[in-house]
C-alpha cells in the first residue's frame, strides 16, 4: 500500500457541503486567542498562536507535568543502555494521523530531525547524536556520541518549537520553510476549509484519537480527552468587545483579558479569572545584531542604562504588583538559575544624559532605528510607547513602525537592512518556562544565523551553554548560569523588561482548564 499520498477522498469529504453536522452550544467551545495564527508550522516559528494551534492537532513523544518533568505521551516506554549511549523508544499501539494512516517510527525519525534543526534544545540533542533510526514500525533507536540524560526533556518541551510528530513525507520538508499542509495525530483536526484569515479557525474532534491510559492530566502529560466535538477560535482584536462577549456568554474563554477589564470580570459570578501560567511571561527588547546600529555591542550595552523595568510593567499591568515583577535578569525568576549576577546594570539609577553620552562614545551617529510595534495587541503597543519615549530621551533616531502582529511575525524574520524591509528592534513577551535553563532559552543562543530572529553571534555564551550540558553537579550548573548572565550583560542579546503574571478568563461552566498554555484537552462544559 502506498503511504502518505494524501487521501483525495478525505479532502473531498471535508470540502463537501453539509459534512459538518449542526453543532449545539453544549459541544462547541468558543475561544478568543490573543491574535490570529499566521504560520501553521510549529517548527518554523515560536509564535504562541502557532504553538497553541499545534497542540490541538499534533501530538508529542513526551509530555510535561506540572513540575516540568517529562512523562511518556506517544511513547509507550523507553530503554537506555548501561553506558547511556543508546535510547530505544517504543510507540504506543493505535496511534493514527488525521488521514487515518498509522503513526510509525519512520514518521518520528524525520520529525525529530526537522524539529532539531530549529530548536535550541533540539540542536543540542542532535549535536550529541550519532544516528536516529527506525527499528520496525513502532521502535525508534537514538544512538548518541555522549550521554544525554535530558533527552526526554528535549522531546517533551512545551514552549517554543515543541517536537511535534508529523507524517514522514511532511517531516522530510525543509525545516526553514513553513509547511502548508496540516496532518497531525492529536485530539483535534484542523478544518482548513472553514478557516477565515483574521477572523476564525475551527477544529473538530478526531474520533480515532486514543488518549493515553492512566496518569493525571497535567500540562501536556497524561490522558488528552477531547470532550468537545468542535472548537472555534474567534479573532477579536478589541479586548473590550471580547470581554463583553464573555460576560454575555457568547464566548466561553478569553485567553488574555485587558488588565483594565479584570476588576469588572472578577465581579461577575459567572466568570472565573485565574492565572494558569505559573512561570509568567518575560517581556524583552530584541535587537537585530546583523545591521547598524545594534550590530555594535557597545551601543547595546549603553541602552541598558536607560531601561527601567517598572515603567514597562506598570504601563502593561497597572500598579497591582501581584500582576508583575521587576528586577528580572536573563533567567526567569522561578528558575533555580536566576541570580543577581550583574543585575546592578538593570537596577541601578537611570541616567538618560549618561546613556546619551555613552551612545555617542560607542559610535552611534544618528542612524535610523526601525522599531516594529504591533499596535493591535494592547500590551505590545504599550511596550512600544514606553520604548519610544525612552529612545527619544537618549537621542535615538526612532522610526516607530505602527503595524499589526501579522506583519511583525513576517517582518522580524527578514535579515535584510531596515531600508530593504528589515528591522532594528522590537519588544514582546517570552514564556517564562522558556527561560528556566540554558537548554530551551532560545534568546540566549549565540549561534548567528541559526539563532532566533536577531541572530546574535556570541561564541562565549555558546561555550558556557555547552559546559552547562556537560556539568554533573547542580552547583556547577548554577555557577555556569551566573557566568552566562554576566556575559549576556556584556554582549546583550536582548534586554529583559520584567515579568508579567497574566490571568485568563472563562465561563464558570467550563471545567478542567490545565496549567500552562491554553490546552483544550480535558476541558468540558459542566452545564
Amino acid at each position: 500500500m502506498k503511504r502518505r499520498t494524501f487521501l483525495a477522498t478525505t479532502a473531498a469529504a471535508v470540502a463537501a457541503p453539509g459534512i459538518l453536522r449542526a453543532q449545539t452550544k453544549a459541544n462547541v467551545l468558543r475561544f478568543v486567542p490573543e491574535a490570529d495564527v499566521v504560520i501553521f508550522d510549529p517548527v518554523t516559528t515560536p509564535s504562541w498562536q502557532t504553538r497553541d494551534y499545534a497542540y490541538l492537532v499534533y501530538d508529542t513523544l513526551y509530555g510535561m507535568d506540572d513540575q516540568n518533568r517529562p512523562q511518556p505521551q506517544m511513547v509507550e516506554g523507553a530503554n537506555t543502555s548501561a553506558d547511556g549511549l543508546t535510547w530505544t523508544l517504543s510507540l504506543r499501539e493505535g496511534l493514527r494521523f488525521h488521514d487515518n494512516e498509522p503513526v510509525r517510527a519512520q514518521d518520528v525519525v524525520p520529525s525529530i530531525r526537522r524539529w532539531g534543526a530549529r530548536d535550541a534544545f533540539g540542536q543540542a540533542l542532535l549535536a550529541a547524536t550519532n544516528e536516529i533510526s527506525a527499528k520496525g514500525d513502532r521502535v525508534v533507536e537514538i544512538r548518541l556520541k555522549k550521554p544525554f540524560p535530558l533527552l526526554p526533556n528535549a522531546l517533551g518541551k512545551t514552549m517554543a518549537y515543541p517536537c511535534m510528530v508529523m507524517p514522514e513525507r511532511v517531516a522530510k520538508s525543509d525545516p526553514f520553510k513553513a509547511i502548508t499542509e496540516t496532518v497531525g495525530s492529536g485530539p483535534y483536526r484542523f478544518v482548513a476549509n472553514e478557516r477565515v484569515p483574521g477572523a476564525k479557525l475551527v477544529f473538530e474532534k478526531f474520533a480515532a484519537y486514543q488518549p493515553r491510559n492512566g496518569g493525571k492530566p497535567e500540562q501536556t502529560a497524561g490522558p488528552k480527552a477531547a470532550h468537545f466535538d468542535r472548537i472555534e477560535w474567534t479573532i477579536m482584536q478589541d479586548t473590550a468587545t471580547a470581554a463583553a462577549a464573555l460576560q454575555r456568554g457568547e464566548i466561553d474563554w478569553l485567553q488574555t483579558p485587558n488588565n483594565d477589564l479584570i476588576p469588572t470580570l472578577r465581579t461577575n459570578k459567572n466568570i472565573v479569572v485565574r492565572t494558569i501560567l505559573p512561570t509568567g511571561l518575560i517581556a524583552y527588547m530584541r535587537f537585530n545584531h546583523l545591521v547598524p546600529p545594534f550590530n555594535n555591542p557597545a551601543i547595546r550595552r549603553a541602552l541598558i542604562g536607560a531601561i527601567d523595568q517598572r515603567d514597562y510593567m506598570i504601563a502593561i499591568n497597572g500598579a497591582d504588583k501581584s500582576l508583575w515583577r521587576d528586577g528580572v535578569g536573563y533567567f526567569a525568576p522561578t528558575s533555580p538559575y536566576a541570580s543577581k549576577a550583574g543585575m546592578e546594570k538593570l537596577t541601578g539609577k537611570r541616567d538618560y544624559a549618561r546613556v546619551k553620552a555613552e551612545l555617542e562614545k560607542a559610535g552611534y551617529k544618528g542612524e535610523k532605528v526601525v522599531m516594529l510595534v504591533a499596535v493591535n495587541i494592547p500590551y505590545l503597543k504599550m511596550m512600544g510607547e514606553v520604548s519610544n519615549d525612552v529612545f527619544k530621551k537618549i537621542g535615538l533616531n526612532v522610526d516607530y513602525v505602527a503595524t499589526d502582529w501579522t506583519t511583525v511575525v513576517q517582518r522580524r524574520q527578514k535579515t535584510e537592512p531596515a531600508e530593504q524591509g528589515g528591522w532594528n528592534i522590537f519588544s514582546i513577551y517570552d514564556n517564562g518556562a522558556n527561560e528556566l535553563d540554558p537548554a530551551s532559552h532560545l534568546l540566549l543562543r549565540g549561534n548567528g544565523k541559526e539563532a532566533q530572529f536577531g541572530w546574535p553571534t556570541m561564541p562565549k555564551i555558546e561555550e558556557l551553554r555547552n559546559a552547562w550540558f556537560d556539568a554533573k553537579a547542580p552547583a556547577d550548573q548554577k555557577k555556569i548560569c551566573e557566568q552566562i548572565q554576566l556575559q549576556a550583560f556584556e554582549e546583550v542579546p536582548y534586554i529583559p523588561l520584567g515579568q508579567s503574571i497574566p490571568p485568563t478568563a472563562y465561563r464558570n461552566t467550563i471545567t478542567g482548564v490545565l496549567s500552562g498554555h491554553p490546552f483544550f484537552w480535558n476541558v468540558r462544559r459542566s452545564a
